[in-house]
Order: structure tokens, then C-alpha cells, then sequence
């Protein structure tokens, strides 16, 4: 019995093994195929096959199911290796992104340029337009600045350097039809102020005309109706809001034309009760050619020793009876924390950057009450140099800069309204004192780490790693135009 029993077993255990081996092909399968997969390798890898792992068992019902699943098996799309993926990637890496940039003619920018002699009758403003429009290189012999990377730039000068930066977007493209956006390089602000003093109101508007003349005609306008359009004037918006044909009001009707309506159109300072304007912030002296130009700068603002509590620079507006910053002058000048650079008419010492850039990396908090506008360049100096900003008006700041500003304004800024100050009922430096030292370290922090959205970088070069102001308004640009397309189609659909 046992003879027989032992005997019978070994004839049996080949029969076992098919049977075990036939189970397991499809997990073997399952296995084989998620290997394949993970491995980037062809499914009809030339590998041995599971046809010859069991065919020394002679089960022909089981070869011919493996060859079936083998057949099935090439007939699958490979997959794509890393390397046609990263191709893949990097083919789409500008898709959604790319900008199209109108050749005008020149007389819609070059043109202008070379009247710059005449553009004031106090100043050359050519030496501004050097170097991109960045201006001549400051003199840092007091060391107020960095040796790389500072320049005497104009406030009003950023329709040349919003334009050279753009040169250097990363997706460009000649194909209108690829473009997220349409940039149209006109230089607006250069245009109006070399027509403020003395021109008729035809002489004033007849760029603006000519060139939404010459848009309306172009293909690349009819796509959209001009709404992927956008345009730059370095200039407030004020100095294009003319509402009437006289020759004696200030400016040029450029944001009334309707064409110009479609676009979205862009300004140091905008309108408050206008949609299709934005605010961008004013050049500084500051215009980093390498990402590290701005870390060192961050890093050295974050080792300033502040001793003055307050600052205030700026002069008086004796001829503007809503202006209150006598009081600000006032209120500093009796405050033994307050340091206050008082710019009278004609005084040579504000017109050295050195002067207040020096005093504003010494102070915890910078007064920025309105000007001739509601904004100011200085708020952005002042921010360059790790100083706290304290407005006094929402349009000096919080209802301009959406895109380059946090919405929490109060954590990197200070508000006292211009009411309080005119009534004598508020004081600043009390309103000051009362914020903990660790909350305006803190504020002082989120100012530095606002540097480089609010800094134009040398159009000569790139950073690498760092979005600058225009970045961060083409990307604003973009998603605003992605949003009238989906609008428009919406209607169109309707």
C-alpha cells in the first residue's frame, strides 16, 4: 500500500505542478504587466516569455492561452519613456502662456524718443532713457545702495522699461493665433507728456487716434475685439482722462476712446471707478540683472538697524487746502522719534536718491500721505529699504496695486485716515508706540519679502528663479484675458 501510495504520488505531482503553474499565469500577468509599466518598458519587451516558463510541462491548453495574452499584449500602445515625456514637457511649458508683440510703426514709440529734449522745458530727459530707460548708474559713494544693479531712473519712465523687459518674456511667439496675450507697445506716457504744456487738444490725442486706428484694421484686434490687448502708459491715469475737446484741460483722452475701453490698460497709478485700467508699481532705483542681487539686498535690509521710530520725507502743498501734510511735517518735527526730510522747492538735497534711501533704512515706519495723486513713488522706495509704509488715503495703495500687494494690507502697512490727522484727534507717533515690537518686526519682514514683486529687473538680462513686477503682471494679464474669453464664449454659446 505504501509502494503503491508513493508510486502514485510521484505520477501525480507533474500534474500538480501544471496545475499550480496554470493558476498562477494570470497573476504572473497582472505582475508582468504593472513591471512593464512602472519600467517605461514596451509591453513586447524582448523578454522570456511565460510561454517558455511552462511549456517543459507540455500543457498545450496553457500555451496557447499565454500566446493569445502575448498577442494582446503587443498589440498596446508603449508607453512613453522619460525622455518623451520631458520633451513633452518642455514643449508645453509656454501652452496658455505665450504673448504676441505688435511691430507699430515707429512712430509710436521710437519716434517719440528721440524728441526727449523737448518733452520738458526744465530738463534733458534723454540721460533717463540710457541703459533700456533705466537712466545712468548712481553714485554709491555714501553706500546707500549696492554697487550692481542702481540706477537715477525716472519715476515716469517705465514705458521704455516696461518694453525692453517684455522683450525678454520667455514665450513669445510671431503666431497671434498661439497668443494668451497681445502686447501693443506704444509708448502712451512718453506720447502725453511731450503735449502737456502748450498743445491744442487735436495735437494731444493724435497718436491715441492714429494708433486705434491702425489696431482696429489688424487681424490680431478682430480675434477678441482688442480684449487680449494690452498697453502701458508709464504715467497716471489722470494724465489721460480728458473729458472734454479744450485746449487748456490737462491731457489726452486716451482711456475714453472705446477701442481702448476693450483693452486692458495699465498705469503707475489708475482711476477708482474704472474696470479695465490697473495699477502697476513705479520704477525704483533698483533693477537687479541676477537673482542674487536681490537676496544680498533683502539680506542686508534685514540687518539695518532702525533708530528712528517714524520719517517723513516730502514738502508741503500751502496751495492744496484738502493736503494735510503740514500736519505730518508738524507731528514729526516735534517727535524726538520722528526723522523728518523736509523738500522745499528747489532743493538740491531731495533730489539725490542717497538722501531719504539712507533715512529709510534706518526707520521702522515711513509716512506716505498723497501728492499731486493719491500715490506716490516714494511708498515704493520706502519699501525697497525695508521701512513700513503708512498711508493715510485706500487709493495710495489698497485699491491700486491688487497684483503686487497682498489683500491683508495690514501686514505690511499701517493706516491712519486723513480725517483723524486733519482733526487733531489722532497721533502718530502714539498710533505707532502702541504696535508690539515683535508685530512690527514681523510687518518689516513681509515688507523685505515684497522686494522682488515690486522691482523691475534689468531688461539687458533674467532672473532666474525670481518673478519681478512685469512677470507678475503679464501672468495678472493673462488670467484676466483667459476669463473675458471664457465670458465671451459663454455669450456666444447663449
Amino acid at each position: 500500500m505504501e509502494r503503491s501510495a508513493a508510486h502514485g504520488g510521484k505520477r501525480s505531482l507533474p500534474r500538480l505542478l501544471f496545475l499550480a503553474a496554470l493558476s498562477a499565469t494570470p497573476w504572473l500577468l497582472i505582475v508582468y504587466l504593472h513591471l512593464s509599466v512602472l519600467n517605461g518598458a514596451p509591453a513586447s519587451s524582448p523578454q522570456p516569455s511565460l510561454v517558455d516558463a511552462v511549456a517543459s510541462d507540455g500543457g498545450k491548453d496553457a500555451q496557447r492561452f499565454l500566446l493569445e495574452q502575448e498577442e494582446r499584449l503587443r498589440k498596446l500602445p508603449p508607453s512613453r519613456d522619460a525622455t518623451t515625456a520631458a520633451a513633452a514637457a518642455a514643449e508645453d511649458v509656454c501652452e496658455g502662456r505665450y504673448v504676441y508683440i505688435h511691430d507699430l510703426p515707429s512712430r509710436f514709440n521710437v519716434d517719440i524718443l528721440r524728441n526727449c529734449r523737448e518733452w520738458y522745458r526744465w530738463i534733458n530727459m534723454c540721460v533717463y532713457l540710457s541703459n533700456g530707460g533705466l537712466g545712468e548708474p548712481v553714485d554709491n559713494a555714501d553706500g546707500a545702495f549696492a554697487d550692481e544693479g542702481w540706477y537715477a531712473t525716472d519715476h515716469f519712465g517705465l514705458d521704455l522699461i516696461f518694453h525692453s523687459r517684455m522683450k525678454q518674456y520667455e514665450c513669445l511667439t510671431d503666431d497671434s493665433s498661439r497668443a494668451a496675450a497681445v502686447f501693443v507697445p506704444f509708448y502712451a506716457g512718453f506720447d502725453v507728456v511731450q503735449h502737456l504744456w502748450g498743445s491744442n487738444a487735436s495735437v494731444k490725442d493724435a497718436a491715441s487716434l492714429e494708433l486705434v486706428n491702425w489696431l482696429t484694421g489688424r487681424p490680431e484686434w478682430r480675434t477678441m475685439g482688442g480684449r487680449d490687448h494690452f498697453v502701458l502708459s508709464g504715467r497716471t491715469a489722470w494724465d489721460h482722462q480728458r473729458q472734454t475737446d479744450s485746449d487748456s484741460e490737462w491731457g489726452n483722452k486716451l482711456l475714453r476712446l472705446p477701442a481702448v475701453q476693450n483693452m486692458t490698460v495699465l498705469f503707475v497709478e489708475k482711476t477708482p471707478w474704472t474696470e479695465h485700467d490697473f495699477a502697476v508699481p513705479y520704477p525704483t532705483y533698483f533693477h537687479p540683472a541676477k537673482d542674487a542681487e536681490i537676496f544680498q539686498w533683502q539680506q542686508r535690509m534685514r540687518g539695518m538697524k532702525r533708530e528712528w521710530l517714524f520719517t517723513f520725507a516730502g514738502g508741503t502743498r500751502p496751495g492744496d487746502p484738502n493736503s494735510i501734510r503740514h500736519h505730518l511735517v508738524r507731528q514729526c518735527g516735534a517727535s524726538s522719534l520722528c526723522k523728518l526730510i523736509q523738500c522745499r522747492k528747489g532743493e538740491r538735497k531731495c533730489l539725490i536718491p542717497s538722501t531719504f534711501m539712507r533715512v529709510f533704512q534706518g526707520t521702522r515706519f515711513c509716512l506716505q500721505p498723497t501728492g499731486d495723486t493719491y500715490t506716490r513713488r516714494s511708498a515704493f522706495d520706502a519699501i525697497l529699504a525695508g521701512c513700513v509704509p503708512v498711508f493715510f488715503h485706500p487709493a495710495s495703495a489698497y485699491t491700486q496695486y491688487k497684483w503686487h500687494l497682498p489683500d491683508e494690507h495690514e501686514t505690511y502697512s499701517v493706516f491712519i485716515a486723513e480725517e483723524d490727522i486733519r482733526s487733531g484727534n489722532v497721533s502718530i507717533e502714539e498710533t505707532l508706540r502702541r504696535i508690539p515690537p515683535h508685530v512690527a518686526e514681523k510687518m518689516t519682514e513681509t515688507v523685505i519679502n515684497l522686494i522682488p514683486r515690486l522691482v523691475y529687473a534689468d531688461p539687458r538680462s533674467k532672473l532666474e528663479t525670481v518673478k519681478d513686477a512685469v512677470d507678475l503682471t503679464v501672468d495678472a494679464v493673462i488670467d484676466r484675458v483667459k476669463k473675458l474669453r471664457k465670458e465671451m464664449h459663454g455669450v456666444a454659446a447663449s
